[in-house]
């Protein structure tokens, strides 16, 4: 089966390994009732269901709204002083860390764990109510909204035209984009040996040729990577993949939903350098 080049989408057993080998036992659905599941009744996941797109929607409602909480209560604290800036700053680099460890965990793990998942999304949520902050404070507070529209609508857009001009995932396509995105994360690596250094090619607020293409770039890459997602969960769907794996669905989802934010934040804070 295809992969994502989402690297939580990615692993080698997501959704075909075990749960191909064991689907016979779990189809004791009669005909036509093979995409019903408890969680559709608000019921928790039971081994015998399949997922559906709507427990990915729901979980992915789920994961994302706990990041926009803690994120927001992270903003509020930093906002009225009760964690300084300096503290904000290292606590935005601790989350980024631990994020990433939890990020790993899930991602490696043959059985998802919504308590991992879950525990993801309120440390990412950290990371991103501080990186939030830290950017309204330098560019205004009017980058937020306008980051946050744009990602609503970049990923409403890449849904639509998914799902209605039927786009056609090839393995070519697929092997792009995981080129491109890893070779993304090799060059911000690079960015961020060099700050350590004072030269850094890439700074929020500074607008050079290199700092706006490296942005656009990931914002295309980010919306590349939503549609291997998207045909990704479609697969596993049409596969049989069992219940739970929704929750790997929603958590890679929301992987990239976060990264198309940030990009988002930076390549809009280059018109904001006032």
């Amino acid at each position: 089966m295809a992969r994502s080049s989402n690297p939580v989408l990615s692993k080698p057993d997501a959704w075909q390994t075990a749960p191909v080998q064991s689907y016979s036992q779990y189809q004791t659905y009669a005909p036509g009732q093979g995409d019903v599941n408890a969680a559709q009744f608000g019921q928790p996941d039971v081994p015998a269901g399949r997922m559906t797109l709507d427990d990915v929607i729901t979980k992915t409602a789920i994961t994302l709204g706990l990041v926009t909480v803690v994120a927001a209560l992270t903003f509020f604290a930093a906002n009225t002083g009760l964690i300084p800036l300096p503290g904000l700053s290292v606590a935005t680099i601790v989350a980024a860390l631990v994020a990433f460890g939890a990020a790993m965990v899930v991602s490696l793990r043959r059985k998802v764990n919504p308590g991992f998942v879950l525990a993801y999304a309120a440390i990412e949520g950290v990371f991103v109510g501080g990186v939030s902050y830290i950017y309204a404070y330098l560019f205004g507070n009017g980058i937020l909204p306008a980051a946050v529209l744009g990602t609503l609508v970049a990923a409403a857009a890449t849904l639509g035209a998914y799902k209605y001009f039927r786009i056609k995932v090839s393995g070519r396509f697929r092997q792009m984009v995981a080129i491109g995105t890893m070779a993304y994360a090799g060059v911000l690596l690079v960015n961020l040996v060099l700050s350590f250094f004072g030269m850094s090619f890439i700074t929020a607020g500074n607008m050079t040729g290199w700092a706006l293409a490296a942005s656009a770039i990931g914002v295309g890459l980010a919306v590349f990577n939503l549609i291997l997602d998207f045909d990704f969960i479609e697969q596993g769907i049409a596969q049989g993949a069992v219940a739970s794996e929704s929750w790997r669905g929603a958590f890679g989802l929301t992987v990239t939903l976060v990264w198309l934010y940030l990009e988002l934040l930076r390549l809009l804070s280059y018109f904001n350098r006032n």
